[in-house]
Formats: structure tokens, sequence, C-alpha cells
């Protein structure tokens, strides 16, 4: 039976760049889609988050250069908690899957990998 479920990722960029912000985001919707075999059209929309440190593009950009432009995306800042972890993207996924909860790849990769140890990604498509 198909269900609309969730996927959670988050990574770093090393700057507050463009270039930066962009390249870490497509690095981890890249993982997210592989990790997950999620199809565009399955894709019901995404919610994109930044910490407040990281304003110099919508992380959004990296979905549309999928060619998801059917695809609702949203853009927003994460709180400004004190000693929070800096740089960080992160992405909630809404999925339309077959998969059961448990079935479901979360990816963390980088430096946002010490948020969720549980669900840490290295890139070669291994849990650690």
């Amino acid at each position: 039976m198909l269900r609309c479920r969730g996927i959670r990722g988050a990574t770093t960029a090393d700057r507050n760049t463009a270039e930066d912000i962009l390249e870490a985001t497509r690095e981890l919707l890249a993982t997210m889609i592989e990790a997950n075999d999620i199809a565009a059209e399955d894709v019901a929309s995404i919610i994109f988050t930044t910490t407040p440190d990281l304003n110099a593009t919508f992380p959004a950009i990296a979905a549309r250069d999928y060619g998801w432009d059917m695809v609702p995306l949203l853009c927003t800042h994460e709180m400004d908690v004190p000693g929070a972890l800096d740089h960080v993207v992160r992405i909630l996924m809404h999925v339309n899957t077959e998969k059961s909860p448990s079935e479901i790849r979360h990816v963390y990769l980088r430096r946002a990998r010490e948020l969720r140890p549980e669900w840490a990604y290295e890139p070669n498509g291994r849990s650690v």
C-alpha cells in the first residue's frame, strides 16, 4: 500500500557561499535518492532548512537542478540555538512509497553525522 513517508537528511557546507551550499545539498539529495530508490514522480514535497549562518543561496535550487519543477519546495532557517552545529543543511523529503518506516534510509553526511550517529552515512552507501 502506498503511503507518504518522511525521509530526513542533513549535511554541512564548508562555507556560506552559493557554491558550497549547493554542492553539499546536491551530494545529500543524490545520496538520499540512491539510498531510498526515489523516483521524481514519487516526491510529494521537500522542506529545506539551513542554520542561520547559511544564507548565500536557496538550497532548493539543487532540487530544481534535478528537473523537479513540479515538486513543491520550501526553504527556511532552523532555530538559532547557542552552541548548535553550524553550516548545516537539512532536508525533510515527503515521498509516496510502499516502504515501511524501518526500510527508509535517513542520511546524515559530513559533520552532520554527529547530529544523528545512528543515521550517519558513508558515501559508499553504508551506514557507519
